[in-house]
């Protein structure tokens, strides 16, 4: 096969062939060169392995995704691609045998035999794998973040994204036990650009002893030269044609957040029903995204921009790459995932541009089960009342440094079996009256056989807004939503992607397989959405998926997006960046207003409490980021933007019913403050600095750290509350649910609402709010936001040294959406995985930056080289003249 190999300054790889099949071959090829040792986790992640190299942490995972079935499903789909879409199987082939010659590369080791397939027999689908134990299947009847329960999570990519709140120290994720863990963060020290021009790899100082250097030009060593596989003692092993299907599966699995519904039904039966509605949030497992698209008749072009960036929780190597993929069918520009071919969710072909966000909708159900052992196997109970043989097998789970566990694998009509079996939980007692818990995770690939790769090759072949819209009709998940617009003028803003339609129960909690009347009944047609005055903008919030959602993000990014464009008659591609970096912090607003009402001296200067509307986005002037509000359009009074940069109510008033603390929610419902009498001195005078707070999340604001400590203090209280004690230990699960079962992230993220109810319990708010500001007032922060709110990205080995971490502007409801978990940690392990502006007028005027860099070898030039441009909300260039790219190598 033909290929070339081109690097830009940043070591992106710009890939040229001569046919569509030619440049998945070099794309897996380059893929192998420079991420091999990614890719290996991922593809031992998707086969519920990755615990034979990381040991007892990788665990929980690796039960997930046997019991789950992932590796199995994959393997159907590929048979169902093969059948349905010759042409697709056949590129997915070339780009599989592109990652096996990359990681036999010069350098590296041979990849060994064929990995024997995770999963056994299940209905209708291929034999049990060597090592399994595998029972007759039942008669006739038929899941981050890049598959990581805490990292997750997508975008919202969503989705996440989709994953639920971390528990623990620090984050345990999207989609993120296998489960991710972040390094502790202690902060990054960038390394600098390779000026102008590639730069050959020069290695690390821990590389295996006498490994080569990369080649010149590369963004990093060949696969070999990764120290991990040394570290580890791991050898790459050989993808099959199915395991891109199944990366893309283990990395999406956790994105529409079904063990949301598990804290949904923990919540419930701890603290009744309405407790769900106050605790609906998105937490900072979900993948999540902004997105947003400006019409021709908004640029200074005539032409349509879109921009936006994936919040994803941040790994190193990246879950993007930036990458050119140009043969005589296409040349598009994109950010691509790792061990998948194609661009799927953000592209550029030079007349056509898309980029997706997480609709947040709810695709994937859970049924209780009844399960019951015989002579011959397992029976589950159906909804007609009648036994029926479930599959079951058994499967050994290598750990390093342990002895190997045996996994049982049961699957009945609805699906595999997640949580629990015949006996119920390891650790659980039935609740009298209840059978052993048992409990089957229903998703549409596992149903369909189809994880919607047939839409990967039209959307690179798409020159219009309307071929997009054809392609992604064939999206399965996760569901997104799509904006595209093209040169001719032409735009689209819909949903993409397979839900269910099924009982309303099914959406929001666990649902008795037992029982009729949750059956999945078809599949809604993906809603659509117009513009508004040439805008368009989703970031998780309810918009057009509201239909298909059961919880969305609140509308605090979505609204300020959409403000700040507002202030602008005609944007151009480079004034993006400015709405990228905001750190505006709308959720601040209920426990501002609560401080207000505390007694004790008023501020000194109440007008002062204003938010700083009228003050820069972000950033500095000269970094093109921090273009003053005056300059985006016309000056904003401190009152035209009330609902967004609206001040805290002055010390003593009540809480007006305009205000964010809630609709129409009257003062006397947050409590009697008079009660708890005065606050210190030191507490007054920090509650009247924080009344003066801009609520910009900067990174060198003192305010802010007082601000996030204050808040801290607030959810662990909560949380501690004997009104919620029922609730704080969470049912014995498998571990790799826990993080969306743990009170103090739940509390966290969800303050606006506890702060803002009618009622919560008891809970005299005033009273804790007070007590946390006294506690602040007693031992302040002595730094600024940055010091404490720092970069933790997840790492499936811990560097051989540790990065010094940088220190992070925004928060979680700020656009610039760089997650904490409130009251337990101010680490970052999630923010934005990429950001991107694509513009329509030409694509050389679009941007890009990630947070690493382009190569995934520790010690390559271009490992970390765009982390300050990331950090300055800078975007690298999008070349596309070949004559500035350097030829690497042919392939």
């Amino acid at each position: 096969m033909g290929g070339e190999i081109f690097r830009d300054p940043w070591g992106v790889p710009h890939l040229r062939a001569g046919s569509a099949n030619e440049l998945a071959y070099a794309q897996g090829r380059v893929t192998a060169l420079d991420r091999a040792w990614q890719l290996e986790v991922e593809r031992h992640r998707a086969q519920g392995t990755s615990a034979s190299f990381l040991g007892p942490e990788a665990l929980p995972w690796d039960r997930f995704a046997r019991r789950a079935r992932l590796a199995d499903t994959a393997r159907h789909c590929w048979t169902e691609l093969q059948r349905t879409d010759p042409e697709t199987a056949e590129w997915v082939r070339a780009y599989v045998s592109g990652v096996n010659e990359g990681l036999a590369s010069p350098g590296g080791t041979d990849p060994g035999p064929a990995s024997a397939p995770a999963g056994g027999e299940g209905p209708g689908l291929p034999a049990a794998a060597s090592g399994s134990r595998a029972e007759a299947p039942a008669g006739g009847s038929a899941v981050s973040g890049t598959g990581p329960v805490d990292r997750l999570a997508g975008d919202s990519a969503g989705q996440g994204g989709g994953m639920g709140p971390v528990s623990g120290a620090v984050p345990a994720s999207a989609g993120d036990g296998g489960t991710r863990r972040p390094a502790a963060a202690s902060g990054s020290r960038a390394e600098a650009p390779a000026g102008g021009s590639a730069v050959s790899g020069t290695g690390s100082a821990d590389h295996p002893a006498g490994a080569p250097a990369g080649q010149a030009g590369s963004g990093g060593p060949v696969s070999g030269v990764s120290p991990e596989f040394a570290r580890a003692g791991l050898r790459p092993g050989r993808w099959e044609p199915w395991t891109p299907l199944a990366v893309w599966l283990s990395t999406h699995i956790l994105f529409a957040g079904f063990p949301a519904k598990l804290w949904r039904a923990h919540i419930t039966a701890h603290l009744g029903a309405d407790a769900v509605g106050l605790f609906a949030s998105d937490g900072p497992g979900t993948a999540g995204s902004n997105g947003w698209m400006v019409t021709g008749g908004r640029t200074t072009t005539g032409h349509a921009v879109i921009a936006g960036d994936p919040h994803r929780f941040i790994e190193d190597p990246g879950v993007y790459q930036q990458i050119r993929l140009s043969c005589p069918e296409f040349d598009v520009v994109g950010l691509a995932v790792p061990g998948v071919p194609g661009i799927a969710h953000f592209g550029h072909t030079g007349t056509v541009a898309w980029a997706i966000t997480n609709a947040m909708a709810d695709y994937q159900d859970l049924y209780r089960e009844r399960l019951r052992r015989t002579g011959a196997g397992v029976e589950a109970l159906g909804p007609d009342g009648t036994w029926r043989r479930a599959a079951r097998h058994t499967e050994t789970v290598e750990v390093a440094g342990e002895e190997p566990v045996e996994v049982e694998v049961i699957e009945t009509d609805r699906g595999p079996v997640v949580i629990g079996g015949p006996e119920g939980l390891d650790d659980g007692v039935p609740e009298p009256g209840e059978p052993p818990l048992a409990v089957a995770l229903r998703y549409p690939p596992r149903v369909t056989g189809d994880l919607g790769f047939g839409a990967l090759l039209p959307l690179l072949r798409a020159r219009r807004a309307a071929d997009v819209d054809r392609a992604v009709d064939l999206w399965a998940e996760p569901v997104n939503v799509v904006m595209a617009a093209d040169t001719e003028g032409g735009t689209l803003h819909r949903v993409a992607g397979r839900v269910p339609v099924r009982s309303e129960a099914n959406g929001t909690r666990l649902v008795p397989a037992w029982e009729p009347g949750h059956e999945w009944r078809g599949w809604h047609e993906p809603p659509r959405a117009g513009l508004t005055d040439g805008v368009a903008v989703m970031a998780n919030q309810r918009g057009p998926a509201t239909p298909l959602g059961v919880e969305f993000a609140p509308p605090h990014r979505a609204d300020r997006i959409t403000a700040l464009l507002a202030r602008q008659t005609r944007w151009s591609a480079a004034d993006m960046s400015a709405i990228h970096m905001d750190t505006h912090l709308a959720s601040a607003t209920p426990l501002l207003n609560l401080l207000a009402t505390l007694d004790g001296p008023a501020p000194s200067d109440p007008a002062a409490a204003a938010d700083g509307s009228g003050g820069p986005v972000a950033g500095s002037d000269d970094s093109g980021v921090g273009t003053p509000v005056a300059a985006l359009g016309d000056p904003v009074s401190s009152g035209s933007s009330a609902g967004l940069d609206a001040p805290a109510v002055s010390a003593g008033d009540p809480v007006s019913s305009g205000s964010s603390a809630g609709p129409g929610t009257p003062a006397g419902a947050l409590g009697d403050p008079a009660t708890s009498g005065p606050l210190s001195t030191p507490a007054a005078t920090l509650r009247d600095r924080l009344l003066r707070w801009d609520r910009r999340m900067d990174a060198d604001s003192a305010d802010a750290a007082l601000f996030a400590a204050v808040r801290g203090a607030v959810v662990r209280r909560l949380a501690a509350h004997p009104a919620f004690a029922t609730a704080a230990t969470p049912p014995p699960y498998p571990e790799v649910f826990r993080p969306w079962l743990a009170l103090v992230p739940r509390v966290g993220h969800a303050l606006e609402h506890l702060l803002s109810a009618e009622e919560l319990f008891g809970v005299d708010r005033p009273a804790v709010v007070r007590a946390a500001l006294e506690e602040v007032a007693a031992r302040p922060p002595a730094g600024t936001w940055g010091d404490t709110h720092r970069l933790a990205p997840w790492r499936a080995l811990p560097p051989a040294t540790p990065y010094d971490e940088p220190g992070l502007s925004g928060d979680h409801d700020c656009v610039l959406c760089t997650s904490p978990v409130p009251g337990l940690t101010d680490l970052a392990a999630r923010g934005p995985a990429a950001r991107y502006v694509w513009d329509l007028a030409d694509r050389e005027n679009s941007r890009w930056v990630v947070p690493l860099g382009a190569s995934g070898v520790p010690g390559s030039p271009h490992h970390r080289d765009q982390q300050p441009l990331w950090l300055a909300g800078d975007l690298a260039p999008v070349l596309t003249d070949w004559a500035q790219l350097k030829k690497e190598t042919d392939v």
